[in-house]
């Protein structure tokens, strides 16, 4: 049973390596908002059943993607102030994780969750494609 669970692991990750390897940034960037989102209601779920170093953990995680990942691939130069906005937006993101971490406060994981649920939303909408075939695409 181990072996299989280990295998399925493995499976998991090289899949997830793979999704990464062969994606254009704009899935990257969607990969990145359900990473965090993933690790947000993770942190929610082991807060609930009392988990504290689960916690923390899936806390951290989040935090690393809003930082590391979104945060860091604002392009502020052709973005200007939307991307000004969104960097601010990430980094009360990351101090609300951190007072959930701290406090054990449920309500500040869930609006981290609903802000990273709209901006996951709003990012899908800008890759669809418009009336005359084209993406919406572009970068903040």
């Amino acid at each position: 049973m181990f072996a299989r669970q280990s295998g399925a692991l493995a499976y998991k990750n090289v899949g997830v390596e793979n999704g990464v390897s062969s994606a254009d940034p704009h899935r990257l960037t969607l990969m990145l908002f359900e990473g965090a989102l993933v690790s947000t209601n993770a942190a929610r779920i082991h807060l609930e059943n009392g988990d504290v170093p689960l916690k923390g953990s899936a806390i951290s995680k989040a935090i690393e993607i809003i930082t590391n990942g979104l945060k860091v691939s604002l392009d502020f130069e052709v973005g200007g102030e939307l991307a000004q906005r969104l960097g601010s937006l990430y980094d009360y993101m990351c101090t609300r994780l951190l007072h959930a971490n701290v406090r054990n406060d449920i309500a500040a994981l869930a609006e981290v969750a609903t802000l990273l649920r709209e901006l996951k939303e709003a990012w899908e909408q800008i890759g669809k494609p418009n009336v005359n075939g084209t993406s919406g695409g572009g970068t903040a």
